[in-house]
């Protein structure tokens, strides 16, 4: 999700929402370690609901400093969660999936509205499931709309021949908090995916 909050209220409210639910079906956070804008929002609410042990923060030592003025000298862990800094923008996103990957039933990727970094990652995770290196569920949380060109994109690369249409129900639109857990739970393996086998060196 996004370091920014967005011109709407809409986006911080999804966020907040996005976090209650996470405290309502006891499920952790593993997030960008932001402290502003959405990502610091949805870690803020959900470690003051579930306590600072159910929100990960990853962040790139070069980002930290931009952080810690944001939030004052510091992240407090007591109000972002626990915050493991790593050295760079590769070593953040493959620590991140790893945690989600090996997390428990209905764990998942989750995209609230964002910019680009919100967007690549989010293709990345995608990818992945598509290569068969992940089976987890990839949601887009679409508020006010947001993310109806990405969905629509999907259906136009699907009836051009450049994604399988088994494969565009990798990513699961979601237009409420409530919805993103279910879709998450509900999650079915798209039977078009690659089968190969990443355990090999």
């Amino acid at each position: 999700c996004g370091a920014s909050a967005g011109t709407s209220p809409a986006h911080i409210e999804a966020a907040r929402s996005l976090a209650q639910s996470l405290h309502k079906h006891n499920i952790s956070l593993v997030y960008g370690g932001g402290t502003v804008g959405l990502m610091g929002e949805v870690a803020r609410t959900l470690s003051s609901l579930s306590g600072p042990e159910a929100v990960h923060g990853v962040i790139p030592e070069t980002l930290l400093g931009l952080e810690r003025e944001n939030a004052g000298g510091h992240i407090d862990e007591k109000m972002y969660g626990r915050t493991t800094v790593v050295s760079d923008m590769h070593t953040r996103k493959n620590m991140m999936a790893k945690e989600v990957i090996e997390g428990g039933p209905g764990s998942g990727f989750v995209a609230l509205s964002g910019g680009y970094g919100t967007l690549e990652e989010l293709m990345e995770v995608i990818t992945w499931n598509q290569l068969g290196i992940h089976g987890r569920g990839v949601v887009v949380f679409n508020v006010e709309g947001y993310y109806d060109g990405l969905i629509q994109w999907v259906r136009t690369a699907v009836s051009a021949g450049f994604i399988a249409p088994g494969n565009a129900g990798i990513l699961v639109e979601a237009l409420d908090a409530e919805e993103v857990i279910r879709e998450l739970r509900d999650y079915q393996i798209s039977e078009d995916r690659l089968k190969l086998d990443w355990s090999q060196k």
